[in-house]
């Protein structure tokens, strides 16, 4: 049992300071997720890599990150948590320097794996931190610092990347990264302790034979579905063996860890958490809100590109706007969160995303201008904040303080993974109904019904006007309405996965029922020292 000076522990230094000391690292963490999209052209020529070979520098640096992410509570219990941010701090920092200089793509990409190790551990360490540093009553506030973190690094990452590659190098996209990993690893060393109770844990921990076979387990089934997830689309699924090969390994190592887990007395993971209702339900909103966040966050600025011909750097701050919405709504929902019913904000905020999205369904075209773009996205993102928030809130319910490091990196691991099937599905389900689509209007569109034959002599009229002759001008307005035909066809399937995705979220909201209010957790602080 916790004496009272561990029910009581509060830091020795003012919590705020805390806050941003571990915010910093995150937030260049979660921006290397995204930073690097933009500049795989520029660093494919420069050392001399087809791109989908330097598609591998996203796909290293996830697969690493992601096997991190569950596993980074058992790593913080067993070496401690300060000990164990400082070093992921202290590989992010060196790996980024090195990933500047490497001189080839397989050095880019084995760095890419080390920075993938150091960053999976910061998201859930710093949660954690907060979780410890804050009371309960003050959490909201100091989970919207980290959600500023989280949220405003995806969106301003591509137009970041995008205008140093332009300006400098794409080499400086990593170096950026190395100052403030110093600045970080001294003011953590200064600031940060861990608390009496994840100290006691940590000498009840020694001696305990590791969990070799689930931290194996695990590995292999997050390696193999993120490998997947990243290049099924690139080998058309489950035609292609291998791709069918990772998802049956992924999905039966997944199912023996389960298994193993649940019945080893120190498992990596405590999976009996999803025995409690409010951090079961708080992880599928977790995993639902990374396939929303990066889901769209993928295909808002791939349509811009794609389809409407905007600049990779333009089409990235399309996205800003709703990063700068989370950065005034998030403050005020974590003052918010502490007087008002966390579910009643939360079922707010999924009316307003499941309301943003079917507008912006209705206004998805081929005319739509930069102003849309930016300002649908903000409606959307401004939903999110009211979500982000309770839900972090919310996962601590009824759950033990020495614990938090287990719902930190579950929440981190859960967010990750739904963005990254999120992306999947978003990319395939464009792809297979936009497909479709065409289909049905090349049916409309054949030789010798009149409207089409009336369109092509037009087209062709028009083109010959412009030095080309019959034959010619004909063949070019075939051309040109077969492109038409692609693009409508694409921007109808953009259409509908937005308004499925509207649909899915609106559905979420009788899932609240299922949670309960925050109160403080066994063994926890009063909510004011």
């Amino acid at each position: 049992m916790a004496d009272a000076s561990e029910a009581h522990w509060v830091p020795k230094y003012n919590p705020w300071l805390i806050a941003l000391t571990v915010t910093m690292a995150t937030f260049m963490e979660v921006l290397d997720t995204s930073i690097a999209n933009v500049s795989l052209p520029h660093i494919a020529g420069n050392l001399s890599a087809s791109q989908v070979e330097s598609a591998w520098v996203l796909t290293s640096y996830l697969v690493s990150n992601a096997i991190i992410l569950p596993i980074s509570a058992w790593l913080s219990t067993i070496i401690g948590r300060k000990r164990f941010y400082m070093s992921c701090v202290a590989l992010f920092t060196v790996s980024s320097f090195l990933c500047g200089l490497a001189p080839s793509l397989g050095m880019l990409i084995f760095f890419r794996i080390l920075q993938g190790v150091g960053g999976g551990g910061l998201q859930p360490s710093e949660q954690a931190i907060l979780a410890d540093t804050f009371p309960p009553a003050k959490r909201g506030m100091a989970f919207a610092v980290y959600g500023m973190a989280v949220v405003l690094a995806p969106a301003i990452g591509p137009t970041l990347g995008g205008y140093i590659t332009d300006n400098y190098s794409w080499r400086w996209i990593f170096y950026i990264n190395v100052p403030i990993g110093i600045l970080s690893l001294f003011l953590t060393n200064r600031l940060v302790e861990d608390p009496p109770f994840l100290k006691r844990e940590q000498e009840r921990r020694r001696g305990i034979r590791a969990d070799y076979m689930g931290l194996g387990l695990i590995t292999i089934a997050i390696a193999s579905l993120q490998i997947a997830l990243d290049k099924g689309q690139e080998a058309d699924w489950f035609s292609s063996r291998w791709i069918t090969s990772l998802v049956i390994l992924a999905g039966y190592a997944f199912l023996i860890w389960i298994v193993w887990e649940w019945h080893h007395p120190n498992p990596v993971v405590d999976i009996r958490l999803f025995q409690r209702r409010n951090f079961a339900t708080a992880m599928f909103f977790s995993f639902t809100l990374g396939t929303v966040l990066y889901g769209t966050t993928f295909m808002i600025p791939q349509f811009l590109q794609v389809q409407l011909g905007y600049p990779a750097v333009v089409a990235g701050e399309a996205l800003a706007g709703g990063g700068f919405a989370m950065i005034l709504l998030l403050p005020m929902v974590g003052t918010l969160v502490s007087r008002v019913d966390p579910r009643k904000l939360m079922a707010f905020g999924f009316v307003c995303i499941s309301s943003a999205l079917y507008y912006m369904s209705s206004l998805f075209s081929l005319t739509m201008d930069f102003r849309t773009a930016f300002l649908l996205r903000t409606f959307q993102m401004a939903g999110l904040a009211f979500i982000f928030v309770p839900q972090n809130v919310l996962a601590y319910v009824g759950v033990p303080r020495e614990k938090n490091n287990q719902i930190s990196s579950m929440n981190s691991f859960m967010r990750n993974v739904g963005g990254s099937i999120g992306i999947a599905l978003i990319s395939t389900s464009i792809a297979r109904i936009g497909q479709q689509r065409r289909h049905s209007m090349v049916a409309h569109t054949l030789p010798g019904m009149p409207v089409y034959d009336s369109l092509v002599a037009g087209l062709s009229h028009t083109l010959q006007g412009k030095g080309a002759d019959s034959v010619e001008a004909t063949r070019q307005a075939h051309g040109v309405i077969s492109y038409m035909i692609d693009s409508q066809a694409t921007t109808l399937a953009y259409v509908e996965v937005i308004s499925i995705l509207a649909v899915v979220i609106l559905c979420l909201v009788p899932f609240l029922l299922i949670m309960r209010r925050n109160r403080p957790a066994p063994g926890a602080p009063p909510a004011a020292h």
